[in-house]
């Protein structure tokens, strides 16, 4: 193998180096000749031509969609608030389906398959069939143009048609995740004032069949504003459509329905959807979306990040009551043309090489998760990969918290047999496409690094004074087309949430980050988990990084706790690797192996061992309600949890805190 020369910050390569898979040089770069000659984006004149004229770049990004009527000014900026494609004209259903019917309304846009054995494909053109269908029968319950209607669905390509359906006819879809209990489920619907609820009956997970409707049912008469729920029956014997007149059959209105749905011409700055996140005080925030910018965003983003081909099957394991769904399985995905995989299910169920079956059975090329479900593969050990065939990867993903280091070798080497790249993205609810993230057909790898702005966003770090540092608040300098377009109902918070910190001159995102030595970006997770000991700040995921790297540890949550000598003091939970047997004094072993990475002020005071952390399904770990156990505070709302049951073993645990 030929002797890598050493690469200058901009991190590109020619190409020219060498025909093996992949090869690593002497700085832990990696990179991927073969991979890199036929990528669909392997000219870095890509990132200098977005920073010579961004306007001009987001304009020619804007060309690969379809419009009805083109823009008279491609962005108006009035702080906080900007206006992409001023008076331009589209459907982002029809940019997701119709155009598609021209080329191939055959293909298959989703390979469906649920844990419970069920499966089916669904073609461009049965789903344009059932969309068009939904969507007058929407229509035909009053639903108009800017009305909201709540989405309660589970994995499934309905609950994709529903969102379809609502963008078709210009109403503004609210896709509330459907783990969410019944006390959020409600704020939730009554802050949007939502006309109508989307639901099914049920879900499966982990071998269980889970009535979705006991929710609805919970809430439905405390929700004034709800005319209709229109319901996916899938079970007999779990709900008589007709005990309650507001309920209306899913299948009954769709084969009721015309399938033929004109799409409503709708202005760039239409509203798209309402997407509720949980800000630092657990209220939720319904944060807003409009039509164009956002396409623009997510359907650019997708084909650089992912380079996506005719025939890729690609695979996100995020649920559509995520943003990543929203994003990376319907609109971005879709836009595109793509055949992808969708999952109804746990990941340990009916065994736990499921992932692995699916990724050999349909095929999938590209494979894209969360850190925390690249964390558990690991923890369950590789014999459930070896059992497969996984072959036909040829590129993964990563998205949620930061992939530490030895996740990304472990995802490399084990799934990826060193030859896939690794896109690690970085993106947020209100960012609606990614922001940072390798393009594979240009950026050398670093493992655990998100490397580089993607082309046409301006990205920055911060300190408290708003003067740029190495190390400090992720910040997003210029206006770009995805970004929220606000906080419904409530203006004020949206300034003062992300727009205050700096007097309104940058985006202030709430994590923290730095560069390195490289230039390489590196997130360290939320802000408000960086804890001040002895005057040292010192970011949470560095600590838990360094733990990770532990041998045999497969995940670790740090939560600082209240001390009176040093501020704060640090206390990690640590789930271990199945069948892994500790040497020593395990406690005592991983706090000498963070003092020797970070330091002694970056090392827990305690350490607790458990069997779980507990994770949304979306694959974060939520630390907040270790936290809040620890504090003596109301839990609060654990519905959304994959794992609920882990609470009561960190309640007893918490106990033996000193």
């Amino acid at each position: 193998m030929k002797k890598i020369p050493i690469l200058t910050l901009t991190l590109f390569i020619n190409h020219l180096y060498s025909s093996t898979p992949s090869y690593k040089d002497e700085r832990n770069f990696w990179h991927y000749p073969k991979f890199e000659e036929s990528a669909n984006i392997n000219n870095p004149r890509i990132y200098e031509s977005s920073k010579e004229n961004r306007l001009k770049f987001w304009s020619d990004c804007a060309q690969k969609i379809e419009w009805f009527q083109t823009w008279d000014d491609i962005a108006v900026w009035d702080c906080p608030y900007a206006k992409w494609f001023v008076n331009g004209k589209l459907n982002i259903a029809y940019n997701c389906l119709d155009k598609h019917l021209k080329k191939d309304g055959d293909k298959v846009a989703f390979y469906w398959c649920c844990e419970n054995g069920q499966e089916k494909q669904v073609t461009y053109k049965s789903l344009h069939n059932e969309v068009c269908r939904l969507a007058n029968g929407l229509k035909s319950l009053g639903v108009r143009k800017g009305d909201i209607v709540a989405i309660y669905m589970p994995m499934t390509s309905e609950g994709i048609a529903s969102m379809l359906a609502c963008a078709r006819i210009g109403a503004v879809h609210s896709v509330i995740f459907g783990g969410t209990g019944a006390g959020s489920f409600k704020e939730k619907v009554n802050d949007a004032c939502a006309k109508v609820i989307i639901t099914a009956d049920v879900t499966y997970r982990k071998g269980k069949v889970i009535p979705l409707i006991d929710t609805v049912n919970k809430i439905i008469d405390s929700c004034p504003s709800v005319s209709n729920v229109v319901v996916l029956k899938r079970e007999d014997n779990i709900l008589n459509l007709q005990e309650n007149s507001k309920f209306v059959s899913y299948k009954d209105l769709i084969n009721q329905s015309s399938p033929q749905c004109d799409p409503e011409v709708m202005d760039s700055e239409d509203r798209l959807f309402v997407l509720y996140t949980s800000g630092t005080t657990g209220k939720p925030k319904g944060v807003i979306h409009t039509t164009g910018g956002y396409l623009v965003g997510v359907h650019n983003t997708f084909n650089w990040v992912f380079d996506y081909k005719d025939n890729d099957i690609f695979w996100c394991t995020a649920d559509i009551g995520w943003i990543t769904g929203h994003s990376y399985v319907v609109y971005g995905p879709m836009s595109n043309g793509a055949s992808q995989i969708i999952y109804e299910g746990s990941f340990d169920y009916p065994n736990k090489g499921i992932a692995w079956e699916i990724v050999e059975k349909y095929k999938a090329t590209i494979f894209y998760t969360a850190p925390t479900l690249v964390r558990t593969f690991m923890k369950w050990g590789n014999e459930w990969i070896d059992n497969h065939d996984i072959s036909s990867l040829r590129l993964l993903g990563s998205i949620g918290e930061p992939l530490n280091p030895e996740a990304w070798d472990w995802y490399h080497k084990v799934v990826g047999q060193k030859e896939c790249p690794i896109v690690d993205t970085w993106f947020q609810t209100e960012t609606g496409a990614f922001v940072i993230s390798p393009i594979p057909g240009l950026s050398a790898l670093k493992p655990g690094s998100i490397l580089a702005p993607l082309p046409g966003y301006d990205v920055g770090i911060y300190n408290d004074s708003g003067e740029e540092v190495s190390h400090g608040f992720l910040t997003i300098k210029s206006p770009f087309p995805s970004m929220m377009r606000g906080v419904l109902n409530n203006p004020q918070r949206y300034y003062d949430t992300y727009w205050a910190k700096w007097n309104g001159r940058s985006y202030y995102a709430g994590d923290f980050a730095f560069r390195d030595k490289d230039g390489c970006l590196w997130c360290q997770g939320r802000a408000d988990e960086v804890l001040k000991i002895s005057g040292h700040r010192i970011g949470t995921a560095e600590t838990e990084n360094t733990i990770v790297s532990f041998p045999g540890v497969a995940e670790a949550a740090v939560i600082g706790v209240p001390d009176s000598i040093t501020g704060q003091r640090m206390i990690a939970f640590v789930v271990m690797k199945d069948r892994y047997v500790a040497q020593g004094n395990l406690e005592k072993n991983i706090q000498q192996h963070v003092s020797h990475h970070v330091g002694k002020y970056g090392s827990p005071s305690q350490i607790i061992f458990v069997s779980e952390l507990p994770k949304t399904r979306s694959g974060k770990i939520l630390r907040r309600l270790i936290a809040n156990i620890i504090s003596g505070l109301p839990i609060g709302d654990t519905t959304t949890l994959v794992n609920p049951h882990v609470m009561e073993e960190l309640t007893s645990v918490c106990k033996n805190i000193h």
